[in-house]
């Protein structure tokens, strides 16, 4: 089917500003620049998009759906709860790595206006697959590892867009975290601690331990 005029005009200012949020950042992007980008007026850009957020969450939106959220693959007969969370996590974050300004638009536009589109995007992209690997689970362990991870991928987006974290050491973060959760028991108190009556190697409490917005360790 053939679009029309008004459907690629509006694809045409979403791919400029896109282009835009990669090479200029969030906070540089100008609707002046992206109305002449796009050989369109500055009154076609306020009729599309009545406000610069709700661009930037269309702009974002659209790239998610073909970066991040493109071609994620059901679960493989017999993959493990850890293996396939992993799996999601690291086909969301790749791009994100690739492409670091993209990650803070996200982490941004998210907490604006129309920031719940994006969460709504990522949850339907999200579920066929997390609902096959969460199969059989109780579903008190399953809100309970959902309420985890996605409060620290905010945190960590956040210490990533505030200039606390490189945005490499994420999805190392969040794997650690994932394989915490999954993993089948607690290791017993008696195989941890020692057993000749020796004090033991004291453990180092770093501040940073009281929440994800401690001082550097």
């Amino acid at each position: 089917m053939k679009r029309s005029p008004e459907t690629d005009s509006s694809i045409r200012i979403i791919d400029v500003v896109v282009e835009l949020l990669m090479s200029d950042g969030y906070d540089d992007l100008q609707l002046k620049e992206v109305a002449r980008r796009a050989q369109v007026s500055l009154a076609t850009v306020y009729k599309k998009f009545a406000t610069r957020d709700e661009m930037i969450v269309a702009a974002v939106t659209r790239w998610m759906a073909i970066n991040s959220y493109a071609e994620l693959e059901p679960p493989a007969p017999g993959e493990s709860l850890r293996d396939g969370l992993v799996r999601v996590i690291r086909h969301v974050f790749e791009p994100w790595e690739r492409n670091p300004r993209m990650l803070e638009a996200y982490h941004r536009a998210r907490r604006g206006v129309g920031g719940r589109q994006l969460d709504a995007q990522g949850v339907s992209a999200v579920l066929p697959v997390a609902a096959v690997l969460f199969e059989g689970y109780e579903a008190a362990y399953v809100e309970d590892i959902g309420l985890i991870i996605t409060n620290m991928i905010y945190a960590l987006t956040g210490r990533f867009v505030d200039k606390e974290l490189e945005v490499t050491e994420i999805l190392p973060m969040l794997e650690r975290a994932i394989d915490r959760l999954t993993s089948n028991s607690v290791a017993p108190a008696a195989s941890v601690r020692t057993t000749d009556g020796s004090p033991g190697t004291p453990f180092p409490v770093y501040p940073a331990l009281a929440g994800p917005y401690g001082p550097d360790r």
